[in-house]
């Protein structure tokens, strides 16, 4: 092995490298029962980053808009609430937030295929920490969506 497959393992991640040696891993979605491709396969990153960015905007304009007259740090804390509200509200019933609808996403559960108001909620809160929201698994799944036992798939 030189010294350039070593860095492109090294730069691709262990999954790469398993991939290189000859391991299966799947489809993303697969171990759920998802389909590979189409509506109801999971959700790809670029997406649900999108779909985030879009829900954010919309909190910080109603924040400044609504509530604070202005941009400051106030804006930020009202709009994380909002965001909150909004996703609980949102998902917990019709299971997408604007900003999911938007891009073609829907939040559901994996056993009944709806999200219950408390699986929303906690969904919610994990990923206003955002810490949650950073740790995946191979599926691409937060960390917020494995405790709430949720899945985010394209419509």
């Amino acid at each position: 092995m030189d010294k350039r497959q070593a860095i492109g393992s090294w730069l691709s991640g262990p999954r790469a490298a398993m991939e290189e040696a000859g391991a299966d891993f799947g489809y993303r979605g697969q171990e759920l029962g998802l389909p590979e491709k189409g509506p109801g396969s999971i959700a790809g990153p670029g997406r649900r980053l999108g779909a985030l960015a879009v829900d954010w905007g919309l909190c910080l304009l109603i924040a400044y808009g609504l509530i604070t007259d202005g941009y400051g740090q106030a804006t930020s804390n009202w709009a994380l609430l909002i965001f909150f509200v909004l996703s609980v509200l949102t998902v917990g019933t019709i299971g997408f937030t604007p900003g999911k609808r938007l891009l073609g996403l829907r939040v559901v559960e994996l056993g009944t295929g709806r999200v219950s108001p408390l699986r929303a909620l906690l969904r919610s809160v994990l990923l206003c920490l955002a810490i949650p929201a950073l740790i995946w698994d191979r599926d691409g799944r937060g960390l917020h969506d494995r405790l709430a036992r949720t899945v985010e798939v394209r419509l």
